[in-house]
């Protein structure tokens, strides 16, 4: 149940900071989404180029905070412009 909470708080924090860098405004829930859904993104792309990344906190945090902004970086390429 912790390693639960651990990984929405981590999300949350991951899927804010990528929603501040790439100039996005979301709320709670779809940061937390973002964050989790960049993590495993993130630790997908690391394992792919032979990266180990960090068990600990703010290594968690950074790998899913980028995998957050690859992900919305690939969603704006499907938004429609106006």
């Amino acid at each position: 149940m912790w390693g639960i909470l651990v990984s929405l708080v981590i999300g949350a924090l991951a899927g804010w900071i990528a929603g501040k860098i790439m100039g996005k405004g979301m709320g709670l829930l779809i940061c937390i989404i973002v964050g989790v859904i960049g993590g495993f993104l993130g630790s997908w792309i690391f394992g792919t180029i032979g990266l180990a990344a960090s068990e600990s906190f703010w290594g968690r945090l950074l790998v899913g905070t980028l995998g957050a902004v690859v992900l919305l970086f690939i969603l704006s390429l499907f938004r429609k412009k106006k």
